[in-house]
């Protein structure tokens, strides 16, 4: 798993839209918290977006952008989105599959998919806090916006 204080590892991929989002377009504007999921049309995942969603003014309010990444196709993740509602943007880490989910450790080969791995990376492209739930555990939400505050704090969010 990527280290506190490292460089996140760097990404381009396609939201559900088709339009590529790169990490390095958040540099210096933006603190990113990224979300990988294991599967679209889960219902442990669907509840955890759903819930980051309903609660993204706290992390705007710090200053944050969610992306959240799974290993599923674009095609896919716009269906998802569409279904569930979600706006926020659902990135598609599906070829090579699971290259980003590697980089960041936390790709599980046997099963194919990401495992619940959260990054929260300050304005300097620097990963700050990080967590890793197993697959059936959903995250607490609480927990990124007390990070994103921490990172706010010692100046390096905003």
């Amino acid at each position: 798993m990527v280290d506190i204080g490292t460089p996140a590892p760097g990404f381009a991929l396609p939201d559900q839209h088709g339009r590529t989002t790169r990490l390095a377009d958040f540099r210096d504007a933006k603190s990113v918290v990224l979300v990988f999921f294991p599967f679209a049309f889960t219902s442990v995942c669907a509840g955890e977006l759903q819930a980051l969603q309903a609660n993204s003014a706290a992390f705007r309010e710090e200053g944050a952008e969610i992306l959240a990444v799974s290993c599923d196709s674009m095609h896919t993740q716009r269906v998802f989105a569409d279904q569930e509602g979600l706006e926020l943007p659902l990135l598609s880490d599906f070829w090579p599959h699971g290259a980003a989910a590697s980089a960041y450790g936390v790709f599980a080969e046997d099963k194919g998919c990401a495992l619940r791995g959260t990054f929260v990376i300050d304005r300097a492209g620097i990963v700050r806090w990080s967590v890793v739930n197993g697959l059936p555990d959903a995250r607490d939400l609480h927990e990124y916006v007390k990070a994103l505050e921490a990172v706010r704090s010692t100046g390096t969010g905003h």
